[in-house]
């Protein structure tokens, strides 16, 4: 068996970016409808275990990395998502990853105990593109979740965004209809 050598991407999934301020961006997406794909894609496939918000934290797979504290580029997360990460619980999303599709230059065969797990749903490469495309426009780089990113994600009556609300000094309760 060929020992498996990971590409410093991967691990450069762990590594801490700059943090940011409000996420404007995410309020702006919101307000016009922009990037709603992908986000729909990220809920379906993603926000098991990297939560929401996008920083992770323990679900199916294990402790789920920071999507908000990632270095990688668009590309680097696409490939993460496609073909997981070896050696981890974070499976690959791309039908065939590993069996016709090579993967950080390596097959099935290659794989041995390092082979990441299969997902349950797999995603269509505009699917991958949409969740690499939101990680890296609404998750990098951000701080620690604001109401505005709660509500685009769960709507503004919803009241999980409730906790967001008396942090950022509105005592009033979400609206329900």
């Amino acid at each position: 068996m060929r020992k498996l050598v990971l590409p410093a991407l991967v691990a450069g999934l762990a590594l801490a970016s700059g943090g940011a301020s409000l996420n404007s961006a995410w309020a702006q997406s919101a307000r016009t409808g922009a990037g709603e794909g992908d986000l729909a894609v990220f809920k379906k496939a993603c926000s098991g275990c990297h939560k929401w918000h996008g920083g992770g934290g323990g679900g199916y797979g294990g402790e789920a990395l920071s999507l908000r504290k990632t270095q990688l580029d668009k590309e680097q997360v696409a490939e993460v998502v496609r073909c997981g990460r070896p050696g981890t619980g974070m499976p690959y999303h791309l039908r065939g990853a590993y069996d016709s599709v090579k993967c950080y230059d390596s097959l099935k065969a290659d794989m041995g105990s390092s082979m990441p797990p299969e997902t349950a749903v797999f995603l269509r490469p505009a699917e991958i593109d949409a969740v690499a495309t939101y990680v890296t426009t609404q998750l990098k780089g951000k701080g620690d979740p604001t109401i505005g990113e709660c509500t685009a994600f769960f709507g503004a009556t919803s009241r999980a965004c409730d906790i967001y609300r008396k942090k950022e000094g509105s005592d009033a309760p979400a609206v329900s209809h």
